[in-house]
This record gives structure tokens, C-alpha cells and sequence, in this order.
């Protein structure tokens, strides 16, 4: 009686093994196919990541760059190997919650970090077109300098006064960006004043033959002269040249024009007129 009631208690849960065991014996299949499934897209992946990182280091220099879209390629293959692994073993289910959680959790990361995300789109996207390259001296935002970094968060500037300004890539890509080293060449304009007894065509003749003497000048731009207004006690006039600036910068070419033409004024006797101060105010009476 006793043992009745045990077999029907174990026949049961061994039946139910039996099926298990089965059942178990017919997946093995499945599961060294989607074992060999996800070894086959795991080499895939760090090849196909190989093969973009090359690819990109020869259009882009910014590793940051190169670095985070072979991590991005090597993890949406090796995934896209696990979803087919899941659906091998029928595991559908489980392949559409992932998918719809992983969606979801793009989304709240998106929100919680769009600062973040657009700085790092709006880097991927300076350093595809390139507007600005490492050594660049230019204007945005407000700040001077050479580039030092681009990176995918940020841009590094050196201000040529010994700081180091960071500024987000979104506002280097959204706003405008003066780049004065594009052409490789840049003007530097001179202002000055003669007096009104002075030969104006002779005037001309020096200042562009002082300018012209200088050895950074570039090959290709000419040197324009003219006279821009009748001032207080002088005849104010402008020089503009253009510059090599792998010879010298702009503070320099100007700070050597002005002594050339200092020395060109001095041997031919023309003096410059002191400007009179301007009084401003009422000069109280005693």
C-alpha cells in the first residue's frame, strides 16, 4: 500500500523528467547552433571594427572618433548575432522585450543627457567635415587661439596668452568660425598720418617700397596703399599686405612693418605730426 502511493508520487515527476530530457536531447542542436551562431558574428564583428577603424583613420585623425564608431559597429554586429542566437532557440519573446527595453532606454538616456549626446553628434560631425584641423588659429565663440584637441565632447583651444580654453563641440559646430590659417596666408593692415605739406604720390612711392622690402610677405598678394581720410593735422593713409604665416604671425608682420616704414620716413625727412589730444568736458575757469 505503502509503496502505491510513493509510485504514484515518483511516476509522475520521473515522467515528467523523461520529457525534460527529451526534450533537452532535440535542443542541443539548436544551442550549438546558436553557440557557433554568436562565435561566427563575435570575429565578424572585430574584423568588420577593424576594417572601419582603418577606413576611418584615413578621412578622420580624431581618434576619439575612429575609437567610438569601431566600438559602436563591433557592438550593433556582435547584437544583431545575439538576436538571431535568441530566435534559434525560440526564444522570440525574449528578443522583442530587449529590443522595446533597449529602445526605451535609449530614449531616457537621450533626455538625460541631450547636452552630452549633442556635443558628441555635433563632434562626430566637425570631424568629418574637418572645418577646423589640430594646429588651426582661429576666432569663435569669442575666443582666439590654436586648436590644440578635437574631441568628440569638445574642442581645445590655446589662447596665445599661456591658457587653455575648452569650449563644447556643439558651439564650435553651431556658431560661425574664423579659420586663419585655411588660406595659409593672412592681412595685416597699418595706420598712419602725414603731414598736409607732404608729396602724397611721394608718400605712396616709400610706403610701398618699405612694405614690399619685407621677407614674409606672401608671393601672390599685392601690397594696396591708400589715403582714407583728412584728419585733425594729418592725412591718415593705410597700408594692407598679406603674410606667410608659417614665417612670421600677425603682431610681429605689423610690429616690423612700422619700423620699416619708421626708417623709410627717417631717411627721406618726412616726419609724422603728433595727433593733438582731444579735450573733453567743460576747462572749469579760476
Amino acid at each position: 500500500m505503502l509503496f502505491l502511493q510513493i509510485s504514484k508520487i515518483v511516476d509522475p515527476i520521473f515522467s515528467k523528467l523523461d520529457k525534460w530530457f527529451d526534450l533537452g536531447i532535440g535542443f542541443v542542436p539548436n544551442i550549438i547552433i546558436a553557440i557557433l551562431l554568436l562565435v561566427i558574428f563575435r570575429y565578424l564583428a572585430s574584423y568588420l571594427g577593424g576594417l572601419m577603424s582603418k577606413g576611418l583613420s584615413r578621412a578622420s585623425h580624431n581618434e576619439a572618433l575612429v575609437s567610438l564608431v569601431s566600438a559602436l559597429t563591433r557592438i550593433i554586429i556582435f547584437t544583431t548575432g545575439l538576436f538571431f542566437a535568441l530566435g534559434i532557440l525560440g526564444l522570440d519573446k525574449t528578443v522583442t522585450s530587449l529590443v522595446a527595453g533597449a529602445g526605451v532606454l535609449a530614449l531616457a538616456v537621450g533626455f538625460a543627457f541631450q547636452d552630452l549626446t549633442t556635443n558628441f553628434i555635433s563632434g562626430a560631425f566637425i570631424a568629418i567635415q574637418r572645418p577646423i584641423k589640430v594646429g588651426d588659429v582661429i576666432e569663435t565663440n569669442g575666443f582666439t587661439g590654436k586648436v590644440k584637441s578635437i574631441n568628440l565632447r569638445s574642442v581645445i583651444i590655446d589662447n596665445l596668452a599661456g591658457q587653455q580654453i575648452e569650449i563644447p563641440s556643439k558651439d564650435i559646430f553651431q556658431k560661425p568660425i574664423t579659420n586663419f590659417t585655411y588660406s595659409g596666408e593672412r592681412r595685416v593692415q597699418v595706420e598712419c598720418g602725414i603731414s598736409f605739406t607732404e608729396d602724397l604720390a611721394l608718400i605712396e612711392k616709400i610706403s610701398l617700397q618699405a612694405i614690399q622690402s619685407l621677407g614674409f610677405l606672401s608671393a601672390t598678394r599685392q601690397v594696396d596703399f591708400s589715403y582714407t581720410k583728412f584728419g585733425t593735422s594729418t592725412i591718415d593713409f593705410q597700408v594692407q599686405f598679406w603674410i606667410d604665416q608659417v614665417k612670421i604671425g600677425p603682431g610681429a608682420a605689423k610690429s616690423e612693418a612700422i619700423k620699416a616704414l619708421k626708417t623709410a620716413f627717417d631717411i627721406h625727412g618726412i616726419s609724422i605730426p603728433v595727433r593733438p589730444t582731444e579735450v573733453v568736458g567743460e576747462v572749469k575757469k579760476e
